[in-house]
């Protein structure tokens, strides 16, 4: 491996899950800013699943910085499907990364949570402070547990061992890199997919799961990759200034929401499907309601700047070239 970065007093940055929709977003967000001394695996490089391995890993790399986006992921039906390896999966994977961390001298951390880390019923907007003060929703539960101990991990290695380790709870995102799965997958992309075959298939209709009514928030990821560097970047002592040792984590998302019918209705305009939206009610809804208060990520200085209709066609001129 090249350590000249070294010479030129730069820091060695991995990114954890480089190939997931996060994990790339950010990858690209650091290219961008010409960041040269960057580090990452495939999961057939290294097995995150492998507490030795990932520890001889950061043993043998001079790690600055640890961008924790790797998990596995899926929608309602995939959490419902696969509860086990939602939680097992991703306490080993952030166990072992921040583990290894930690026992290597990696004192800067950013860990990517999930915003279903807070309660079912919620009061909207959901504040950073909301968090175990409820239920969690049901479906989904198995993998909010395990991100909501990530969090809890970074916290307490900050407050035994003097580390600056992070973490952003971001908002339903969408983008490039997304998986498209008829049901594994989260609702835009899984909408995607149905109205696009929809419309090549000559389809007069499209079915919808749930009601429709329930209302989401919706960020475009590498806009989650920008705020995420943001905060990585951001000094010390202004972090600390505006978080807590007990509520350390950041919201990101845009601050604004829509029904599951109106991103539905959105998605079809920008494929011109002309069919019709049928919304199956004995399908799950999920929470009723998501949506981030935001006002410190505001006050930490990064705030969205792309609509939703922005986002849905670059997500789709991505899906017709990627996917399609």
């Amino acid at each position: 491996m090249d350590l000249s970065f070294l010479k030129r007093g730069l820091e060695l940055i991995y990114i954890a899950g480089h190939k997931g929709m996060v994990g790339s977003a950010i990858l690209r967000t650091l290219k961008k800013q010409r960041r040269l001394d960057l580090i990452y695996r495939t999961r057939d490089e290294l097995d995150l699943l492998d507490q030795r391995a990932v520890y001889d890993f950061f043993s043998s790399n001079p790690i600055d910085q640890v961008y924790l986006a790797a998990a596995k992921v899926g929608g309602i039906h995939a959490n419902n499907v696969y509860p086990a390896d939602f939680i097992m999966d991703n306490i080993m994977i952030q166990t072992n990364i921040i583990s290894a961390a930690l026992k290597t001298g990696v004192k800067k951390l950013l860990f990517l949570g999930s915003s279903c880390v807070y309660p079912k019923h919620s009061p909207q907007p959901i504040k950073e402070e909301y968090l175990l003060s409820g239920y969690l929703e049901p479906t989904n539960e198995p993998y909010a547990v395990a991100k909501i101990a990530g969090i809890k991990m970074c916290e307490s290695c900050n407050r035994q061992h003097g580390t600056d380790y992070r973490a952003v709870m971001p908002t339903n995102l969408y983008g490039p890199g997304d998986t498209y799965h008829r049901e594994n997958s989260h609702v835009i992309p899984a909408l995607i997919l149905k109205i696009h075959e929809a419309k090549i298939n000559g389809g007069k209709y499209v079915e919808v799961w749930g009601s429709g009514e329930p209302k989401r928030e919706f960020l475009y990821v590498d806009e989650m990759a920008a705020a995420s560097v943001h905060i990585m970047d951001l000094d010390k002592e202004v972090y600390k200034k505006n978080t807590s040792f007990m509520v350390s984590h950041v919201n990101v998302g845009t601050g604004k929401d829509c029904t599951i019918r109106e991103i539905a209705e959105k998605i079809a305009h920008v494929i011109g499907f002309k069919g019709e939206l049928v919304f199956d009610k004995s399908k799950p809804d999920g929470m009723p309601r998501k949506l981030l208060d935001v006002s410190l990520l505001d006050r930490l200085g990064w705030r969205s700047g792309m609509t939703l209709e922005e986002g849905l066609e670059k997500t789709y001129e991505w899906f017709l070239k990627n996917v399609n």
